[in-house]
């Protein structure tokens, strides 16, 4: 299982880049240099989220720092004959501790069912490697007036499968009409879907403050500070901002 957080890594917020299908060998080693210079001893938890190929690179170039790492999917398999899946025990072969599961263009692009995103989050814990639990409305089920519906039932099949586990994971909120768009939820916004996804922690499990819940809408360097206020926003996940040094820094900066 994962290991154990303590009160200091409940009470710390968790700023998670997550680089979908972007990078290169020598982009990559220019941004995590120019990372790696200016990030000091961040207030908050700090990890990079990054394409599977270039996890021996970044293992080699955050090892010893001041931040994780980790992938943006695990497979559900733990082997056999399933080509171009990537199992969890090869993700902890290179010192992951997060994995994205779920995301809202894996759920798209992929067909990921909720079953199948809570399957990956249950095999993500039992080899040890905390699954970030992504759920999030499209825009047209914001505008049906459904966003609690279906966030509610996103995070009920993770809680269902992974059982007294659930304090083990975090979960990413990523209305998906602000992924990549420009759009953001407005602090307020993000902060009532939040405050129902802490209630539903709080029915599963007696200490729903111990679950971090991260905003992945289009968070930046000019957002990031009013986002981060909210009492039930444990922090990002960073999509285009993690591919900017200067930008992912100042958001780490506003995670006190």
């Amino acid at each position: 299982m994962t290991r154990a957080l303590t009160e200091t890594d409940m009470n710390r917020k968790l700023i998670a880049g997550n680089w979908k299908m972007n990078g290169g060998l020598s982009a990559n080693q220019a941004l995590v240099s120019a990372m790696l210079a200016g990030i000091g001893q961040p207030a908050a938890d700090v990890a990079l989220c990054v394409p599977a190929p270039y996890l021996a690179q970044i293992q080699g170039l955050l090892q010893g720092s001041p931040m994780a790492w980790g992938a943006q999917d695990v497979s559900v398999h733990e082997q056999g004959a399933y080509t171009g899946e990537v199992s969890v025990s090869m993700l902890k072969d290179f010192g992951c501790r997060y994995a994205i599961v779920g995301h809202s263009e894996r759920r798209q692009y992929h067909g990921e069912s909720d079953a199948v995103v809570a399957a990956k989050a249950q095999r993500a814990l039992a080899g040890g490697v905390t699954p970030i639990v992504c759920v999030g409305e499209t825009l047209a089920e914001r505008e049906a007036g459904e966003t609690e519906t279906v966030v509610r039932r996103q995070l009920a099949a993770v809680i269902h499968t992974v059982g007294h586990c659930i304090t083990e994971i975090v979960v990413a909120y990523e209305p998906v009409w602000a992924i990549g768009t420009g759009k953001t939820a407005t602090p307020e916004m993000a902060q009532a879907v939040h405050a129902v996804l802490r209630a539903q922690l709080a029915a599963a499990t007696n200490n729903p403050k111990r679950v971090h819940i991260l905003y992945g809408g289009s968070m930046n360097a000019a957002n990031a500070a009013s986002l981060l206020a909210q009492p039930d926003i444990d922090g990002g996940l960073i999509g285009g901002a993690s591919l900017k040094a200067a930008d992912f820094l100042s958001i780490v900066a506003a995670a006190v």
